[in-house]
């Protein structure tokens, strides 16, 4: 059955093998990405999915010396926590048996780029701020329970209001 394009029953089977095996439920993901030296877009990275690859890249913007012509990285930051987070919501509407009519996601991000010159102490990242729109039928009561639940299991939430250990590692040729 699928509901907010969402395959309701495969989840629930993903549910049930993850109760069966924690395990299960550790994934890895990875992205592998080359700076370009020349001219264009100063990063790529191609990503595989399930179904095929795409290639995406980024071009800071021209006051952090790029030329601005794709997407710069925070961009696809914002992008990934706007699409996880309605991600989530849909996938907790259709568990909860909530049609949506229409979901928005709006995310902005308050930066300091003083910090990364050098000029100050000042946190890069002062708010990030994601406003949700929905449509449903739904009482108002029930769409905030769906909030609340995709706030705690949201991913890219979880990323930004938890500190994650971060490791890195140089290799030099």
């Amino acid at each position: 059955m699928k509901k907010n394009n969402v395959d309701v029953d495969r989840v629930r089977a993903t549910v049930k093998g993850f109760e069966k095996d924690p395990q299960a439920a550790k994934k890895v993901n990875k992205v592998e990405g080359e700076w370009n030296p020349g001219n264009g877009a100063q990063f790529s990275a191609t990503l595989s999915f399930e179904n095929g690859k795409v290639t995406l890249m980024a071009d800071q913007p021209a006051f952090l010396g790029g030329g601005g012509t794709h997407p710069g990285p925070i961009a696809y930051c914002l992008y990934g926590s706007a699409s996880c987070y309605a991600a989530t919501f849909a996938t907790m509407a259709a568990m909860e048996g909530v049609e949506i009519k229409k979901l928005t996601v709006s995310v902005e991000t308050q930066m300091d780029f003083s910090r990364v010159f050098g000029l100050s102490e000042n946190p890069i990242v002062e708010s990030v701020k994601l406003s949700l729109y929905v449509e449903s039928d739904a009482p108002k009561e029930k769409i905030k329970y769906i909030e609340a639940l995709s706030k705690v299991r949201c991913p890219a939430l979880y990323c930004l209001s938890n500190p994650i250990p971060l490791k890195t590692e140089l290799k030099t040729g």
